[in-house]
């Protein structure tokens, strides 16, 4: 057993107040809030039943992801007109260019705040 493994597996919850488990090794009926949705549910207020952990290479910590009962899961609610129109309203606004007003028809970049043409404009400026 590899000493992440052992960090990750705590089935009574001693450690880390709730039950922990190794990546893939959880048990039947647990599932986190993305299997949830791809199902059509949502967790509908219940606790956090238990989590599954994995350790980072990245930064040497560890990944949690948290564990829903199925069987206390509700069905997710339905999108009124009103969200629907909310929800186009602001996917206009990330798609709508700051510097020419244009729908440029994907998402602007927050690293730049512009669409390709203006920085491509912005880049031609600078170098004249």
């Amino acid at each position: 057993m590899s000493a992440a493994w052992g960090k990750c597996y705590d089935p009574t919850g001693a450690r880390y107040g709730v039950p922990a488990y190794p990546w893939r090794l959880a048990p039947e009926g647990l599932a986190t809030r993305r299997q949830l949705r791809a199902l059509g549910l949502r967790p509908g207020g219940q606790p956090i039943q238990a989590q599954v952990m994995r350790a980072n290479r990245r930064t040497g910590g560890m990944r949690i992801a948290y564990l829903y009962r199925v069987d206390l899961a509700m069905p997710v609610r339905p999108m009124t007109s009103r969200k629907w129109g909310a929800l186009a309203l602001a996917m206009l606004a990330r798609r709508t260019c700051p510097v020419c007003r244009l729908d440029v028809g994907y998402c602007i970049s927050r690293k730049y705040g512009m669409c390709g043409m203006c920085i491509t404009a912005e880049e031609h400026q600078s170098a004249a």
